[in-house]
Order: C-alpha cells, then structure tokens, then sequence
C-alpha cells in the first residue's frame, strides 16, 4: 500500500474519537427533512466550539454554510459535507513542510513546550523522520533538570544510532547547546534537534532561558535555529492557545506539531490553533510508536474528523 493511503487511513483512525463525537452530535441536529433553520445553526456552531474548534473557526463555518443554504436547498445530510470542505479551506495554510535544502546544514531546529506533551518523543519521531529521508541527524539533551529526559533522549539515540551531545544534569541548557552546533558542524550533520527542557508557560524565567538558547546558537551561526516548533498535546483543549501564545513570545515559534491526537476527542484544537496563530503544522503525531508521525495534510484531516473515507 502506498505511503499516502496509510497515512489517510491512519489518520482516520487516530481521530476516531473526536469524529464519533463530532459526526454523532451534527446527525442528531439535522436528523429532519424540514428546511434548516437559524436555530439549529446555532446549535451547530455550539457544537463546534465545544468540539475546540474555536469560536472564530465556527463563526467562518457557520457562515460559509448558511451562504450554501441560501443559494441552494441544502439536506440535513449535507451539512457535515459542507463542515468538511470548510475545515479543509481552513487548514489549507497550516500545510507549509519543513524547508530543510533552503539552509546550509546543519539546520537547527529547537523543539520547546510544556511538561509532559510528548516533547521528547515528538522530538525522536522527528529525527527518525529525517533519517529515514537520507538525513545525518544528531540530538542534543537541552532538558538538562531533568536527569530522566536525558537519559530517554539518549536511548532514543541508542535506537536510532543517531549521536546525541548531552551533559550531566544540571547543566547550562544554553551550553549543552553551543556544543551541539558545533559538534554538528564538525561532524557535518545535516540536521540538529535541540530538545530543551519543559517548562510552564507561565514561569517567566525559564521562559526567558529560550532566548538564551537561541542567543547562544545564533552566536555560532546567525541563521539558526532555523525552526523553533511548538509539541501541544492535543487532549489539553483550549489550554494549548495560551501555551503557544507564551511561548511564541519567548521563542518566536516557526510552527507547531500536535501530539497524542489518538487518545482524545479534542482535535478540534488544531482548526482552532491555526485560526489564531497562522503557524503551520509540520508535524502530526499518529501513536506511542517511533514511525507514528506524519506531515500534516489538510484534506486528510478534515475528512478524518468530519467522518467522510
């Protein structure tokens, strides 16, 4: 089977939940053959935002479904179509890839978030991503207050046969990663994921430690870190706006991958994520295992959601 079709299949899957709760709720609305009226589009947006779409996302879908009911008579059945195609106009910007040719290697890239997102492993997936393509990665163990993150890290090293520069706990993050670059360099690696520790985003100073990661590598190459992505656990909901709002602050986000989609019914969030920041979703994670990653598609995500194969 093609790679296409098992991503597209596997994306149906890992959104079950949140499609059973989305298609289930908009069947029951629109069960009756009578003309659509205003108040069960209200009830639809409801239902949407309830679904963390968001409210700016659901007041565009509304609108764009009511101006199809005007034009044309629009069945109860028809509407989750109309939903759909909608989500995917929606999420057509969030598409943009990883430009990894556009940068003399190595291309640095920073992975930051809070606690207990699935950063570290999002950050594995990745380099296993790009080994995969043809890529020389290596890892760098930025998260140094946390012995247990180096220590995964390096196991995912071990795994992957990729080098990973760590220090001893405690460390200075910022030091971990001026050693990183340079080891990048030396060894002429194509790619560097930097995995800084997690941090709420509302503990200013360790917010503040970013900038000086990022002060620190842009002092060995002014270019760098050529992307800074965001690991947002789907499951929080609406939490994960302020999440990205802070940290953008901080770290001037690049874009933003989406983990543990498969274990919650909230992948609303990721319509509701690119309507408010216009960052772009590199990344989607798919499951526990290391090849459960996959470049986000539009289409694929909104069929997934909305329950159309």
């Amino acid at each position: 089977m093609a790679d296409d079709s098992k991503k597209k299949i596997r994306f149906f899957e890992v959104l079950s939940k949140t499609r059973k709760s989305l298609t289930g709720q908009i069947a029951s609305l629109f069960s009756s053959s009578q003309p659509i009226s205003e108040i069960e589009l209200d009830d639809l947006q409801d239902v949407l935002i309830l679904s963390d779409i968001g409210f700016d996302a659901s007041e565009k879908i509304i609108s764009s479904v009511r101006f199809s009911i005007t034009r044309s008579a629009v069945s109860g059945e028809q509407v989750a179509s109309l939903v759909c195609k909608e989500i995917e106009k929606l999420l057509r910007a969030a598409e943009r890839k990883l430009e990894i040719e556009r940068h003399a290697p190595p291309v640095v890239i920073m992975m930051v978030g809070v606690n207990g997102v699935g950063k570290t492993t999002t950050c594995a997936k990745i380099a296993n991503y790009y080994k995969q393509q043809g890529h020389s990665v290596m890892l760098a163990a930025c998260d140094t207050y946390r012995p247990a993150a180096i220590e995964q890290l390096q196991t995912w090293g071990e795994r992957l046969t990729v080098p990973v520069v760590a220090q001893s706990a405690g460390a200075d993050p910022a030091a971990v990663a001026h050693d990183a670059v340079h080891a990048a360099i030396g060894r002429k690696c194509s790619i560097l994921l930097a995995d800084t520790g997690g941090r709420q985003q509302t503990r200013d100073d360790l917010m503040r430690q970013l900038g000086k990661i990022r002060r620190v590598i842009a002092k060995i190459e002014p270019t760098a870190p050529h992307e800074t992505l965001i690991t947002i656990d789907a499951g929080t909901g609406q939490n994960a706006i302020s999440q990205v709002e802070n940290f953008h602050q901080h770290a001037t986000l690049s874009g933003i991958c989406v983990s543990k989609l498969d274990g919650t019914a909230k992948g609303g969030i990721v319509v509701s994520l690119t309507q408010k920041f216009s960052l772009p979703i590199p990344f989607i994670g798919l499951g526990e295992g290391i090849d459960d990653i996959a470049s986000f598609g539009a289409r694929d995500f909104a069929n997934s959601l909305i329950g159309s194969e």
